[in-house]
């Protein structure tokens, strides 16, 4: 007769729902688990697994707004904000400015790994727990996640860096992750939704904090966006 855990060795898919909301109980299940191997190792596995919350964390914009569950996770929109920002960067080095791809990606992929333990907080939040707040909890909390793994320090420095805005890197990451927002919105809307329009805001009162030809990239690729939207507005 299997024990419990090598069932859940054996089917992977039971992870997420077994998954402890205690972080601490959570490191205390995966050191249980059957594997030999540096205690490095354990750790990273330890991180992948918490990290399968965002594949079922819904984005709770859309949950405010009437639409139903599973409209889109955080891990979609991940997914969405690496593929907007290597697009972006694939253009903008096409015009000759030197950007660091890799970093743009592991910022892009990283950035919201903080919502598997404070959760997809809305905008309105912010209201209420104002955002200095809200920043040093998502801040607190990505460093826990991320205490146990050997490129911690790395880590660290990236979501540092996109939470400041303090390179060209993390101004263009920042960039996809609106892009790929209103993208969502648009798909949406499309598909037959409505009461979005304050999403669309953000493209009067965003400020990326880019110059040159990456301003460029960026302004052109919002410009594309709206004109879409003009004219799905045009035959609805």
């Amino acid at each position: 007769m299997r024990s419990g855990w090598e069932h859940q060795v054996n089917n992977p898919e039971t992870w997420v729902r077994d998954i402890p909301r205690t972080p601490f109980v959570l490191q205390a299940k995966v050191d249980l688990l059957p594997l030999r191997g540096d205690v490095k190792v354990l750790s990273m596995l330890s991180l992948l697994i918490e990290l399968q919350r965002l594949k079922r964390l819904d984005r709770t914009g859309w949950t405010l707004r009437g639409l139903p569950n599973g409209t889109e996770s955080v891990a979609a929109h991940s997914f969405g904000v690496s593929v907007t920002a290597m697009l972006l960067v694939d253009e903008i080095k096409s015009r000759g400015v030197e950007i660091d791809v890799e970093r743009v990606l592991r910022m892009s992929i990283l950035h919201d790994w903080a919502e598997t333990r404070i959760g997809d907080m809305p905008r309105t939040a912010t209201h209420y727990f104002g955002a200095n707040t809200r920043k040093e909890a998502e801040t607190a909390a990505f460093a826990d996640i991320v205490a146990e793994v050997t490129t911690k320090t790395t880590l660290l420095g990236l979501h540092h860096d996109y939470e400041e805005r303090e390179s060209l890197e993390a101004r263009v990451v920042k960039a996809a992750d609106i892009i790929d927002l209103l993208v969502q919105v648009y798909a949406l809307e499309r598909a037959g939704a409505r009461g979005l329009d304050e999403f669309w805001e953000v493209t009067t009162a965003a400020d990326f904090q880019l110059t040159g030809e990456a301003r460029a990239v960026v302004d052109e690729l919002l410009q594309q966006i709206l004109d879409e939207r003009r004219r799905l507005e045009s035959t609805s």
